[in-house]
């Protein structure tokens, strides 16, 4: 597989990944509508979605990262230094991406409290 494909399949990865959120936001639409029970049970229902919604921006910026990176890659000669590759890395907006260190801990860290972007 190209590395221009693999950039194109990231990116058709995080548009379907998004796409699959409208259902989350219609739920959310209809769980924080004041006129229906406030239940404990209702309000952990809708952080636990809130959750699942920035999970899902995290794997779509993730996505977005992984193929810019992908495309550049591909412009460079066969023979470009290990230092060219870190260099396009370290220029993502993402830190589990960006910094070498963090690669592939993302699971391990906590991300505190859900919030409504």
């Amino acid at each position: 597989m190209s590395l221009h494909r693999l950039a194109r399949e990231l990116d058709e990865t995080a548009r379907q990944s998004a796409a699959m959120v409208d259902g989350f936001t219609e739920a959310l639409e209809i769980l924080s509508d004041s006129k229906l029970n406030k239940e404990p049970s209702v309000r952990d229902a809708i952080l636990m979605i809130i959750t699942a919604l920035q999970g899902q921006d995290r794997i779509e910026q993730r996505c977005h990262n992984m193929a810019l990176a992908t495309r550049q890659f591909a412009l460079l000669p066969m023979a470009a230094p290990e230092s060219v590759y870190d260099e396009i890395w370290s220029s993502l907006s993402l830190d589990e991406l960006r910094v070498a260190s963090m690669s592939g801990i993302a699971a391990l860290q906590n991300h505190g409290d859900a919030e409504l972007f």
